[in-house]
């Protein structure tokens, strides 16, 4: 099964982003998206399952903010 997801990002601070994976997103778990790191909220099914595709939205809340850079 591929799974198409639209991730979402609470609070509108990361753009979020559509991918394809081959293990379904579950709540609780983590995921990273560029140099940020979020927790999977929720996870809902947008479509049923349709020739080996499913679409879901996955919400997320980012639990890493990147490290800023030191200054001197």
């Amino acid at each position: 099964m591929i799974y198409k997801v639209s991730y979402v990002v609470l609070g509108g601070q990361h753009p979020g982003a559509i991918r394809s994976e081959t293990l379904r997103p579950e709540a609780g778990s983590q995921i990273r998206l560029g140099q940020h790191t979020f927790e999977i909220v929720e996870v809902l099914s947008l479509l049923p399952p349709r020739d080996e595709i499913q679409y879901l939205h996955a919400t997320l809340r980012e639990v890493a903010a990147p490290a800023a850079p030191l200054r001197k």
